[in-house]
Order: structure tokens, then C-alpha cells, then sequence
């Protein structure tokens, strides 16, 4: 598995890891310490609940670093009049009469309730590279697709603030 991320993405998936190493690892084995004496383990629901916050944090902690470790750095940079990483994107949708704004993002900032797509998504890959004005088909599958049209493109600087997915 190799996800498309940014140098940002990157950047701020260590933080995350560093963060979770010397604080939350911290305070999860304080807590676990803190359950385990108060007596009978095999009834301490306390105990069982720390337990599961700590390997918990090991989890994501082993995931962050496993995604830092395969994942392949694009650029973020894209031509001025051309839709890429980073853009706010307008697009009509033929088919339903609609106009949407998306933010075309890295797989691990997308959610497509806050509007950002991202760019190894069906809408994201035809958008890549298109130009204001431009008729793009969006393939989902073999079989359905439909058409957009691209209204304007804007050139937003990536301020690292959209949020990490968490799985």
C-alpha cells in the first residue's frame, strides 16, 4: 500500500507521532498503573478501559509510522490556470443541475462532508490537471460516469490546518 502524500502530510503525521510517544504514552501508562492497584484485575473495569486507551495509542502510533514509511511524496504544486493538490475547485454537475466547491486533498486529509476530495478519488483523478471552462467525465465504474464542467480554480495555500483522518 503507498498513499500519495505531501511533504506537509508528512510533517505533520510526526508531530502526531511525537505527540502520542511522549504525552499520550505517558498518561496511558500512568492510568494503567494507576487501575492495576486498585486490586482484582479480572473485575477492574477501569484497568481493562486504560489497558484499551494504551493500545489504542500504540495502534495509530504503529499506523503513522507504517503510512510514513510506504507512502510516496507528490508535489503540492500545480500551474497557476490548472486544477491541482491544494486547489478549491467549482464545479458544475450536468447531471443534477449543482454546483459544488471542493478542496483537492492527499487520501489521508480527505472527507468528503467538509469538501475536500481526494485526488486518488474518481473526482479528484478527472480533475487533476483540467483547466476553468473544461468538460471533464468523472469514470466511477466500468459501466456509470457522468460529466462536470470546471467554473474556477483557486490557488489556496496549504496552511496544514485540515485534519488527519484517524481509522
Amino acid at each position: 500500500m503507498h498513499n500519495e502524500l505531501t511533504q506537509k502530510d508528512i510533517e505533520k503525521m510526526q508531530e502526531e507521532i511525537e505527540y502520542r510517544k511522549l504525552v499520550v504514552r505517558k498518561e496511558a501508562l500512568e492510568d494503567v498503573k494507576e487501575a492495576r492497584a486498585h486490586g482484582d484485575l479480572s473485575e477492574n473495569f477501569e484497568y481493562h478501559a486504560a489497558k484499551k486507551v494504551k493500545n489504542q495509542n500504540e495502534s495509530r502510533i504503529r499506523y503513522l509510522e507504517r503510512m510514513i514509511k510506504t507512502a510516496v511524496i507528490v508535489s503540492d504544486e500545480s500551474a497557476e490556470d490548472e486544477v491541482g493538490m491544494n486547489n478549491t475547485v467549482e464545479v458544475f454537475f450536468e447531471e443534477d443541475g449543482v454546483t459544488e466547491k471542493y478542496k483537492l486533498v492527499t487520501t489521508v486529509r480527505g472527507n468528503s462532508l467538509e469538501g475536500l476530495i481526494s485526488t486518488e478519488s474518481p473526482l479528484g483523478k478527472a480533475l487533476l490537471g483540467h483547466k476553468v471552462g473544461e468538460r471533464v467525465y468523472v469514470a466511477v465504474s466500468a459501466d456509470y460516469g457522468y460529466h462536470i464542467v470546471i467554473r474556477s480554480i483557486e490557488n489556496t495555500v496549504d496552511d496544514g490546518t485540515d485534519k488527519l483522518r484517524s481509522f
